[in-house]
């Protein structure tokens, strides 16, 4: 078996390990990153909505196992950026209280080991790389911070006209914060209608190929990036403390790769099933529990008047969270509410499940001149609650399959966020509501199953990502959050990698 050694062997190139390849960068070590999928290719096809959503190119074809013995397709992608080469470019910083213990309408979610305080240097830093635009002070649950790096995307005027009619209600509608490379600007992000969900034609996205491997590749000739490479397994030394070296599948050729500094950032559930399949850094027994996904709800509200004022450009520009934390009548957090980008028919009969689409029919009418005018005049909102830990919810292997077991939790909140939704919209005037709930399937913003905290009894890695069985091992993915909150979870990925970073050249690098 051929082998070869590295200063520093990262597992993964999406929002962990992309990130982390570059704030490595600098340090002059050898850095090898392994991406089990190819770079995406910039084609007319990444915004043809027929080739990502019906024909599925670009998503993973390998079924996981689920509880009762069936398998479904996960909505997941492998490739150089990994999943955020189609994330909506919405990176959000936690609020101050998602670090803390929480009362919610079906349990708590517990106390992070860091406090926000912790991270905001590093939100501050995830932003700037991130190229976030947004601004400050409009949202009344926003945390302590700086300015936005760059300024707000504006909304288009019948996005303006639709958040008028939100603060007429009492609300208070604020700007998403948007990862978009100079949006709007000659070369830049052409504010389009394809960008949720989509990978980016012209290189406009903030995903981690963009902000993380492309510039840590160009700042160093030591940071090397290895395609269409499957980590199976990380090999130990006879003390049972160290990685020693990680098998790998190259073009049905196996390989080992030797190193002295390991980081695992393959998403919340390949990184426990590596773990899981490698048989270390479990003594806590939690490897792969507690996995969440945020509960959420799209709904699509039809028909929107002002479509023809030019919506469907980029629609994807307006949040809600007046209903992110109890109140005086309501002792526990509902979630969080934003404006999704435009849907086109394939994205519907490519993602919808079975019934749904039988529901479609019998509403609109046959595919595609009923549809097609139904998604050309309906606007789409997504309703968004914080999943809670179950140890039940877990990642298994079984020989080379993973199964997830998992059931939503705190369906009682989004219950109730999905009504003040769907009454939202009704009182904006909208005929015909249609609610999608997301299931098993969603596998978008997986987290929690290799939980971060002070105690070795009750966590899996340390307040640094770092294993706490195994001295040269870290793990930076969504793996590590203990709660999910209701907000996206990309950014704080970045500013925790940021973070992790910075400890590993203070510490494990003199």
């Amino acid at each position: 078996m051929r082998t070869e050694h590295f200063d520093i062997v990262i597992i993964g190139s999406g929002a962990g390990g992309g990130t982390m390849a570059r704030a490595l960068a600098s340090t002059g070590r050898r850095i090898l990153v392994i991406e089990r999928g190819r770079t995406f290719p910039r084609h007319a096809d990444n915004w043809d909505p027929g080739v990502v959503w019906i024909e599925q190119r670009y998503r993973a074809k390998e079924r996981w196992l689920k509880s009762d013995a069936d398998e479904f397709q996960p909505n997941t992608h492998y490739g150089v950026g990994g999943n955020t080469k189609f994330w909506g470019s919405v990176l959000y910083r936690l609020r101050a209280a998602d670090f803390e213990r929480r009362r919610h309408a079906d349990g708590e979610s517990p106390a992070w080991p860091i406090r926000y305080e912790d991270l905001e240097p590093y939100y501050d830093r995830a932003e700037q790389m991130y190229h976030v635009h947004g601004e400050a002070g409009l949202d009344p649950t926003d945390p302590p911070r700086r300015p936005f790096p760059y300024p707000a995307v504006s909304h288009t005027a019948g996005m303006e006209r639709m958040l008028e009619r939100l603060r007429r209600r009492g609300l208070h509608p604020s700007y998403l914060p948007l990862g978009l490379i100079r949006p709007g600007e000659a070369g830049g992000c052409e504010l389009c209608d394809k960008c949720n969900s989509f990978p980016c034609m012209i290189g406009a996205k903030s995903d981690a190929e963009t902000c993380g491997i492309a510039p840590a590749r160009a700042e160093s000739a030591t940071v090397e990036l290895r395609e269409g490479t499957l980590a199976t397994r990380l090999q130990m030394d006879a003390s049972g403390k160290r990685v020693v070296s990680v098998d790998v599948i190259t073009d049905n050729t196996e390989s080992r790769i030797h190193g002295d500094l390991f980081i695992v950032s393959a998403g919340a559930v390949n990184s426990a099933a590596l773990l899981l399949r490698s048989g270390i850094g479990n003594s806590s027994g939690l490897v792969g529990r507690n996995y969440m996904a945020h509960v959420t709800t799209m709904f699509s509200a039809y028909r929107w008047e002002d479509v023809e004022a030019g919506p469907h450009r980029f629609q994807k520009t307006i949040a809600v969270n007046d209903y992110y934390h109890a109140n005086g009548s309501r002792p526990y957090p509902l979630g969080h509410i934003q404006s999704q980008g435009t849907i086109h028919p394939e994205m519907v009969w490519g993602g919808a499940p079975p019934l749904l689409k039988l529901g479609l029919k019998i509403v609109v009418g046959t595919f595609p001149r009923s549809l097609k005018n139904w998604t050309d005049h309906s606007i789409q909102w997504l309703a968004m609650t914080e999943d809670l830990p179950l140890p039940e919810n877990r990642v298994t292997v079984h020989g080379d399959r993973i199964r997830l077991d998992y059931r939503p939790s705190n369906m009682r909140a989004h219950r109730e966020l999905n009504k003040v939704l769907s009454g939202l919209l009704r009182e904006l005037g909208f005929r015909w509501i249609f609610p999608l709930s997301f299931g098993l399937g969603n596998t978008t913003h997986q987290c929690g199953t290799l939980v971060f905290g002070r105690d070795a009894r009750t966590s899996v890695l340390d307040p640094w990502c770092r294993s706490h069985d195994v001295d040269n091992l870290f793990v930076v993915d969504a793996s590590f959050f203990p709660s999910s909150a209701a907000v996206n979870p990309g950014l704080t990925i970045v500013a925790q990698a940021l973070r992790v970073a910075d400890h590993i050249k203070d510490v494990h690098l003199r």
